[in-house]
């Protein structure tokens, strides 16, 4: 295991361990790297976010121009050749997630992240200039802390410039629109099908066997064949290019995944042997259930709290009579 762990921080290097003329070939792949985050950001935000793809726009010209001027350091003080330093090369320097991880993300978490990367370079920078004891390694990396301080302060006004009041306002509830499109509407229909459709199904085979193991089987396979009929359902029928509703497969994936779990909550309890105290959970967890999907209609889709009750603990009571009836003929 040992052998494992110290194998995967092979060939790399300490910063305490580099040069200046290493550490500036570092600070400038660096200041390359994150230019083409912010410029990524942008491009992804531009259509449906034009002020803040703007501020991302803001920010990698930013970075573009604090690497020409380390370029010119760079080549004044050690010449043309950049050594190629970057940040995987370096055991105990800050690391970038991957763009792609963060993109698929909503506007806040595209916006956190890009603080996040201002604070991160600032604060090592800073806490390696206080540990170095050569005096001109140390002003460069406070030079560089500074820098990406004043990273900080050019956001902010770019934020101001481009992002008023009302522009983020309205941004913000585009990026809420979005989320409820792509995620809560398609996760809430997977719910509300996986809970209700299944009440019939595995309630009658429940009380027309009062077996407990038998009763899991066709609830699991209810609940498992509406999970995947729904989320394919929805990933095929609608693109997202038209109607703006996202990604196919987020849908697809919330749709499939909700249904599978509005089934399995009260198919679950049968695996308790004692039939009686399997069906009082189950009942219990379909109380749960209809009421939990009322109020998800309430919150995120602005359904009067008592009219969504009405539509789902009504409708699902009446299911759930209804299997328990057919079974217990």
């Amino acid at each position: 295991m040992w052998r494992s762990l110290s194998f995967l921080g092979a060939g790399k290097r300490r910063f305490s361990d580099l040069s200046e003329k290493e550490v500036l070939a570092l600070a400038i792949s660096s200041e390359e790297e994150d230019g083409r985050v912010y410029a990524a950001y942008a491009d992804k935000l531009r259509e449906q976010y034009p002020a803040s793809a703007a501020i991302f726009d803001g920010m990698a010209n930013e970075e573009d121009e604090h690497r020409r001027s380390l370029i010119d350091v760079y080549r004044h003080r050690f010449g043309e050749f950049i050594v190629p330093v970057r940040r995987e090369h370096i055991a105990d320097f800050y690391s970038r997630r991957p763009v792609w991880l963060i993109e698929n993300l909503g506007l806040d978490r595209i916006r956190q992240e890009a603080a996040d990367m201002e604070r991160e370079a600032r604060e090592f920078y800073t806490t390696a200039a206080s540990r170095s004891t050569d005096a001109r390694t140390r002003k460069l990396l406070g030079d560089l802390a500074a820098a990406e301080a004043q990273h900080q302060v050019v956001a902010g006004e770019l934020a101001e410039r481009h992002l008023g009041g009302e522009t983020r306002q309205a941004e913000d509830l585009a990026s809420r629109r979005q989320f409820i499109l792509t995620w809560v509407q398609p996760g809430l229909a997977g719910l509300m099908d996986g809970s209700v459709s299944t009440l019939a199904p595995i309630f009658a085979t429940a009380f027309a066997t009062q077996n407990p193991w038998t009763t899991f089987l066709v609830g699991l396979s209810a609940s498992v064949g509406a999970g995947i009929s729904m989320g394919f359902t929805e990933a095929v029928h609608d693109d997202g290019k038209l109607s703006g509703r996202g990604a196919p497969w987020k849908r697809g994936l919330a749709s499939g995944v909700m249904t599978a779990i509005g089934g399995l909550g009260h198919a679950l309890p049968y695996l308790i042997p004692s039939f009686w105290t399997a069906t009082m959970i189950a009942l219990i967890v379909v109380f749960i259930e209809l009421w939990a999907i009322a109020y998800i209609q309430n919150r995120f889709m602005e359904t009067p709290f008592w009219r969504a009750a009405l539509q789902v603990v009504v409708g699902g009571s009446l299911v759930l009579a209804a299997g328990i009836l057919i079974g217990s003929v």
